[in-house]
């Protein structure tokens, strides 16, 4: 059992001609999910080779190394930043079971910070379903090493009793989950249609985890949303409405005034090497998103990897088939930046009509209304 603020080692395993600056951004990503879980980063370790170790990744000369630096810190957590095979976390915790410290992977550590920040059923079951099929094959591993110690004394197989039982288990447990999910799902496509039915036109928020996208939907419509200085703060999709005076000259609201309502999604954040199993499992939260009629990519124009990751968030709006819906960059956090190349920014991003806001000065906000009104 982890005590609240684990000590931990942090590893990364990277190709040997990976550019510096990519490295230290990795390890650096790794670094504040550690810190956003509760964890104390001790030491942290960038490990260049051509292949991974078949057998623990690292390999073993790595791994006695990492274990008596481990002891001497008194370290209860190993942090690996890559996704490791069954077999490989398998031989690690073998290696330092005596000494009760847990091993993880960056799946690992995504989920533990998922597990401590859901608020809903929806974002409870998905983070479940996501564990099960990420934990299955570290299961039926440990059911296999107990039927080969069984095997080995001339018995029938403990461990694949075991094996059969666990896969009997968790498959029912999946297939409960997806039923509950799928109710889940299909009310929120009821509560789509119903808007699609009054003529409401939709726009969802996305972008890099702690881009500011809950701060820019509480400055556009006094949501309420909860924010905070860390990865992955919400995992609930919120939806808010957000008023645009004179969307066109005919176009009146039930009060009768001059414009148009339109309804705002914010969903779970992005984040570089997201897993698909977490994208699949959190299918049902992101069809806000999937079903809107324009997607606001939110920026933070104060970070230094901010091409890096307009990029990974363009990837994962393509895995979900959105790549093509009409966007606006929205560069946040102005406030954080004294000199920002507007210019060379627009004509790089002409496409995605950019706009320059602070969520949390309120500065740009009526230019990005206009935006949304244009391009709806």
């Amino acid at each position: 059992m982890l005590s609240s603020k684990p000590r931990a080692i942090l590893i990364d395993v990277i190709p040997p001609r990976m550019e510096n600056r990519v490295a230290e951004r990795r390890i650096y990503e790794l670094d504040n999910l550690t810190k956003t879980y509760g964890g104390i980063v001790v030491v942290k370790i960038v490990q260049r080779r051509a292949l991974p170790d078949y057998k623990t990744y690292v390999g073993s000369g790595k791994l006695d190394e990492v274990i008596a630096m481990a002891k001497a810190e008194k370290v209860e957590l190993i942090v690996i930043n890559n996704i490791l095979k069954p077999h490989q976390i398998f031989n690690i915790e073998k290696k330092v079971e005596r000494d009760h410290i847990a091993v993880w992977d960056r799946i690992d550590m995504i989920l533990k910070i998922f597990q401590k920040h859901a608020t809903t059923i929806e974002a409870k079951l998905q983070i479940r379903l996501a564990g099960i099929r990420h934990m299955g094959p570290r299961i039926f591993r440990m059911g296999l090493e107990l039927s080969q110690q069984a095997g080995g004394i001339g018995t029938r197989g403990l461990g694949e009793t075991n094996i059969e039982i666990m896969k009997r288990h968790l498959a029912e447990q999946e297939r409960s989950i997806k039923n509950q999910l799928e109710k889940i799902s299909n009310t929120h496509h009821t509560h789509r249609t119903r808007r699609d039915r009054l003529g409401l036109k939709t726009a969802s928020i996305v972008g890099y985890t702690n881009a500011g996208k809950s701060s820019l939907l509480n400055a556009l419509t006094r949501k309420g949303a909860y924010v905070a200085d860390e990865l992955f703060a919400t995992l609930d999709t919120r939806v808010a409405k957000l008023w645009l005076p004179q969307i066109h000259e005919d176009s009146k609201d039930s009060l009768g005034r001059q414009g148009t309502s339109v309804l705002l999604s914010d969903t779970i954040g992005f984040i570089q090497d997201l897993p698909p199993q977490l994208i699949d499992a959190f299918r049902s939260t992101l069809e806000e998103t999937i079903d809107a009629e324009l997607i606001l990519h939110v920026i933070d124009v104060s970070d230094p990897f901010m091409h890096e990751k307009i990029e990974e968030v363009e990837k994962i709006l393509a895995q979900l088939g959105v790549g093509e819906t009409p966007k606006v960059y929205v560069f946040n956090k102005t406030d954080l930046k004294k000199k920002i190349p507007k210019a060379a920014l627009k004509k790089q991003y002409k496409a995605m009509t950019p706009v320059f806001v602070s969520s949390l000065k309120g500065t740009g906000l009526e230019d990005l209304k206009r935006t949304i009104t244009s391009r709806l």
